[in-house]
């Protein structure tokens, strides 16, 4: 199977780009604890930043199940599409288990 390249580039800057938008608030959130901010305020933040780190999250999952497919080949064996499966689960389990 076959991505375009430039669905992979899509998709790397839209992953870049939210992660730079997570730094923004992670140095927020410094800043809020240096100034003294109110607790509720600071979680709102926190909160806000654990979302967009599920977001990407789900962006780099999808990455990787794409290369996974394009990895396979046009016409895979029924070994090659097991041990495929069998890396990308255990990828997944270790993810969904954090």
């Amino acid at each position: 199977m076959y991505f375009p390249d430039d669905v992979k580039e899509q998709l790397q800057h839209n992953i870049i780009a939210r992660l730079k938008k997570i730094e923004g608030q992670i140095r927020g959130l410094q800043h809020m604890i240096s100034d003294e901010k109110s607790c509720e305020q600071i979680l709102i933040q926190v909160r806000a930043a654990q979302s967009a780190l599920r977001s990407v999250s789900s962006l780099i999952l999808k990455s990787y199940l794409m290369k996974c497919l394009s990895d396979i080949g046009e016409k895979p064996t029924p070994e090659e599409v097991w041990t495929k499966l069998d890396e990308t689960v255990g990828v997944l389990t270790k993810f969904i288990g954090n």
